[in-house]
């Protein structure tokens, strides 16, 4: 019985098969080595550094495994290396630089700090309950400020930093590619499954008003290079061994949809001791959480019950 590659990742919307830059990055990045695969969503750890991960019949990578999903996906499962004849090339590794820093750093900015929650929220948290997204969102944010040393004093400048930064790569990345399909030597690699994540996360995701869609959607070239990719890896259909999406999965699940007829039982597969400890670990994320909003929730109301005394003292 052949095995079967399943590529979890968090769960599609606006227009893409996930949300998430990094899952994203590591889908593209299969269908650009052509290699066959299916695809299932994880909706527990919303921040979970371990998602992505791709299942080898009975074996899984995670993303927080030595480089990353795509490294695990070419030294451990046997993807083609795209990379292997262009990153030896001068500019490979500033322009890695350039994608894994400001531009992943100014994405990141703009998804928990600079625009309205909503893209934020629709990629990471709709699955869960009103109060524990408000606190993982706060926590979140807070955690985004604190990297980049931002306080109330100096919110601004820290902001035109980062925007600046993002602006600054694109312009070089935008003299880069030039008319070319991909950018290094017109042949893919992981830099452009990188880079086309994150620009379809800034045009499809962002809202109009977003600084960092605004700044993207000036360079006409890098537009074009990702709509193309949207085109031909993204719209059009999957071969017949490829990704099945699921667009209504609950919690965890294993079970796959199919677009043209009705999947045949598969017997169920025993899990791993990996897979096993990282629900394990979900159960345990899910409760510390919950405990986390009773915490706070506890904390704001005796807050609030002091500045009521200290009122009425006055």
């Amino acid at each position: 019985m052949a095995e079967v590659n399943t590529l979890v990742v968090r769960k599609p919307c606006f227009g893409l098969p996930t949300g998430c830059p990094q899952c994203l990055s590591a889908y593209i990045y299969l269908r650009l080595a052509q290699f066959p695969f299916h695809l299932d969503f994880h909706l527990n750890n919303p921040h979970s550094d371990q998602i992505p991960y791709f299942e080898v019949g009975d074996s899984v990578v995670y993303n927080n495994e030595k480089e990353g999903i795509i490294d695990c996906l070419k030294k451990d499962v046997g993807v083609v290396d795209l990379d292997s004849a262009v990153s030896s090339l001068p500019d490979w590794i500033s322009t890695k630089a350039v994608l894994s820093t400001w531009l992943a750093d100014a994405l990141a900015y703009e998804l928990w700090v600079g625009c309205e929650c909503s893209s934020a929220y629709t990629i990471y948290y709709s699955d869960l309950p009103w109060p524990l997204w408000k606190v993982l969102f706060w926590k979140k944010a807070h955690w985004v400020k604190l990297k980049h040393g931002i306080t109330n004093d100096n919110a601004e400048v820290k902001k035109e930093e980062i925007y600046e930064r993002a602006n600054s790569a694109y312009d070089a990345l935008s003299n880069f590619l030039g008319e070319q399909s991909y950018l290094f030597e017109n042949r893919p690699s992981s830099l452009d499954s990188i880079f086309l994540a994150h620009g379809l996360v800034v045009l499809q995701a962002l809202p109009e008003s977003s600084v960092l869609r605004i700044k993207f959607s000036e360079h006409a070239n890098l537009v074009r290079y990702v709509q193309h990719c949207k085109a031909e890896l993204i719209e059009t259909d999957p071969p017949p061994s490829g990704p099945r999406f699921q667009t209504d999965s609950s919690s965890s699940s294993r079970s796959h949809s199919s677009s043209s007829s009705k999947p045949k039982d598969k017997p169920k597969r025993e899990k791993t001791k990996e897979q096993k400890t990282f629900k394990r670990k979900a159960k345990y994320f899910v409760a510390a959480q919950l405990a986390a909003v009773v915490v706070f929730l506890t904390l704001m109301t005796r807050f609030d019950d002091a500045e009521v005394d200290l009122d009425y003292d006055e």
